[in-house]
C-alpha cells in the first residue's frame, strides 16, 4: 500500500502552539513534548519580519495530530505511534476506522450497561429483593469490564471458553498461579539487575507472551484492551496491578528485545 498523508491540507490557516493548545484542549507542554519526540513538529513559519522564524502548525500538522490522538486513545505508546506513522504501509484511513470501531464498541458497552441498570432500577422500584452479589457484580462490570472490553470481545472470549470445554476450565484455574509465579520471577530478575536485553529476560518474556496469547487468542484488539486495563487500574480482580506495572513494562521491553511481535505493534 502506498504511503498517504494524514489528510487533505487546506492552505492558508495556521496556528501558534498556544492557539492550537486552546483549540484542541491539549496543553502547550504536551505539544512541545510531541515536537521534542519528533512525533509532531510545526511545519510552517511566519513571514513577518517582526516574528522571523516563529513556527506555526499547518492544516497538515493538525491532520497528523488527529492521528496521534486516535492512536493514543487506542492504547499505543508515543514511541509506538511515532514508529507506526513512519511505516511505509501507514494509512490514515485505517487509523480512523480503528478508532471508529473502538468508539462504536464503547457506545455498545454503554447501552448494555444502561439496560442492566434499567433492570436494576425496575427491581428496586418494585421493592424486589436484590442480593448484594448482584450489586457487586454490577459494580465490578461498571468499573472494569465495560470500560475496556467491547461486547464482541466478551462474546468471543465466552465462545472460546465454551469451545475449550473442561480443558479450557483447567487452563483458567491454573492461570492465576502461573501469573503469580511469572511475576515473582520477573521481580527477582529485576532485583538482580538483569536488563531486558539479557537472554534470561527473553525467556521470561516468552512465558509472559504465552500467557497473554492464551487469554487473547492472538487478537490484537483484546491485547490492547487487556493492556489498557492493566495500565489504568490499580486493582484487577483482587490483584495489586499497580505493584505489578513496572514488571509488565520490563517484560514488554524484554519481548521487543527478544524479537517477539506484540499484537497491535
Amino acid at each position: 500500500m502506498s504511503r498517504r498523508s494524514a489528510g487533505p491540507a487546506a492552505p492558508g490557516r495556521t496556528w501558534k502552539v498556544g492557539e492550537l493548545a486552546e483549540r484542541t484542549g491539549l496543553t502547550v507542554r504536551a505539544l512541545h513534548h510531541y515536537d521534542a519526540m519528533g512525533l509532531l513538529s510545526p511545519s510552517g513559519r511566519t513571514d513577518s519580519a517582526h516574528q522571523a522564524g516563529h513556527r506555526l502548525y499547518t492544516a497538515a500538522d493538525v491532520a497528523r495530530l488527529q492521528q496521534v490522538l486516535s492512536l493514543r486513545q487506542l492504547g499505543f505508546s508515543l514511541e509506538q505511534i511515532r514508529d507506526y506513522l513512519a511505516r511505509a504501509d501507514y494509512d490514515p484511513r485505517r487509523v480512523v476506522r480503528m478508532h471508529l470501531e473502538r468508539v462504536r464498541g464503547q457506545a455498545a458497552e454503554l447501552k448494555r450497561l444502561g439496560d442492566r441498570l434499567a433492570a436494576l432500577a425496575e427491581a428496586l422500584e418494585k421493592a424486589e429483593i436484590v442480593s448484594a452479589d448482584e450489586f457487586l457484580t454490577t459494580i465490578e462490570e461498571m468499573t472494569m469490564i465495560e470500560k475496556y472490553y467491547t461486547r464482541e470481545q466478551l462474546e468471543s472470549l465466552q465462545r472460546r471458553r465454551e469451545e475449550a470445554g473442561e480443558a479450557g476450565e483447567e487452563v483458567i484455574r491454573q492461570a492465576p498461579q502461573q501469573w503469580a509465579e511469572l511475576h515473582a520471577d520477573v521481580r527477582a530478575a529485576m532485583d538482580a539487575g538483569i536488563e531486558p536485553t539479557d537472554p534470561r529476560a527473553h525467556e521470561l518474556a516468552r512465558r509472559w507472551f504465552a500467557l497473554v496469547s492464551g487469554f487473547t487468542g492472538g487478537d490484537p484488539g483484546l491485547f490492547l484492551s487487556l493492556k489498557r486495563m492493566y495500565q489504568n487500574e490499580d486493582t484487577v480482580h483482587g490483584m495489586d496491578v499497580a505493584a505489578m506495572r513496572p514488571g509488565m513494562e520490563w517484560m514488554e521491553k524484554a519481548a521487543v528485545a527478544a524479537g517477539i511481535q506484540l499484537p497491535g505493534s
